[in-house]
């Protein structure tokens, strides 16, 4: 059985079964397109607050910008009312998106003070109230995430998930930790199997996929659809690449020339200074240096060096001083 396949969620086709996961304040719009290019099959935008009177601030709108994404566009709205879910849902399609998707699993504290994100997971018919109203007010496929549960010892993502069916969701995704794991410990995936096993609408699996041996192995374990990648796409997102040829070859990819990974992370910090502003693109950027410089080993001092500027042409330059590269090295053509 060939485990890389197309993704179908409601009317949508996908390429692939490679998703990447919506992580607030890094999928912005350079990091899906550069994830897409990379062999993504969907991403999705970083969560979007629900609230109207937050519709007009700076980071909101750089959130749902899609100028030039490639269709699908997925974006994923965060609260806990349902009229509001459902009219940032509606906002959100009329701005571009072709699906919805409802944040029920994000465990921060700002997001679960606000008894929203894996917060709702606590309240089932706050959960159906959300999901009937959100799914009833667009004609665009609305999906979920969600975690296993609120607690070891409370794990109700198997109920979450048939509510979620009964109420019209069209697509699943399930880290395999709780709300009070956070990220601690390790993902489980015997949860996010018996929820494959309990509807009849794609799920994908999340959390701790971070080889194309690990993507092979949960699919296979717990019959998901897809799997979703966060963390181990950050400072490396050719891991679509590396998980796409595995799954379909059965061995590992050629790995990715010193050069090419260097011009992809200039190409990719050129991207966040132009989207963001100088000012505001180098910092945004001082995290995506340190991923992709960490990932590739190099060492602290350096990274530590880069982190201390504060313009763009300065930033760029010290990269490529720590990378070696010569000026012509860092041009993307």
């Amino acid at each position: 059985m060939n485990l890389l396949r197309p993704l179908k969620i409601g009317a949508l086709e996908f390429s692939n079964n490679l998703v990447l996961a919506p992580m607030a304040g890094v999928t912005d719009l350079p990091f899906r397109e550069l994830c897409r290019e990379m062999g993504a099959g969907m991403t999705v935008s970083e969560m979007v607050a629900s609230n109207p009177q937050l519709r007009a601030s700076k980071k909101s709108r750089q959130r749902i910008q899609h100028s030039n994404e490639p269709q699908p566009i997925c974006v994923q709205i965060v609260g806990n009312d349902p009229q509001q879910m459902a009219d940032a849902a509606v906002y959100n399609v009329a701005m571009g998106a072709a699906l919805i998707d409802i944040n029920m699993g994000c465990p921060a504290k700002k997001v679960y003070r606000k008894q929203a994100g894996s917060a709702l997971l606590e309240n089932e018919p706050l959960v159906q109230s959300i999901l009937e109203t959100v799914v009833r007010s667009v004609d665009v496929p609305v999906t979920l995430k969600i975690r296993t549960g609120i607690s070891p010892d409370q794990r109700n993502a198997v109920r979450i998930a048939k509510i979620a069916q009964d109420s019209g969701i069209q697509g699943l995704a399930v880290h395999g930790r709780t709300r009070t794991d956070k990220f601690k410990g390790n993902a489980e995936y015997r949860t996010i199997c018996n929820v494959c096993q309990s509807v009849g609408i794609p799920v994908l699996a999340n959390g701790d996929i971070d080889t194309p041996h690990k993507a092979k192995q949960v699919l296979e374990v717990t019959g998901a659809d897809g799997v979703m990648i966060g963390r181990a796409a950050q400072g490396h997102p050719w891991i679509f690449r590396e998980i796409a040829h595995y799954l379909e070859h059965g061995d590992t990819a050629p790995i990715l020339e010193t050069n090419e990974i260097h011009s992809t992370l200039i190409r990719h910090i050129k991207a966040l200074h132009v989207f963001y502003g100088e000012n505001s693109g180098v910092r945004i950027a001082r995290k995506h240096i340190n991923w992709y410089l960490k990932k590739e080993n190099y060492e602290a001092p350096g990274i530590k060096g880069i982190n201390r500027l504060n313009s763009a042409s300065e930033q760029l330059k010290a990269l490529g001083n720590v990378l070696n590269v010569t000026a012509e090295e860092k041009i993307i053509n």
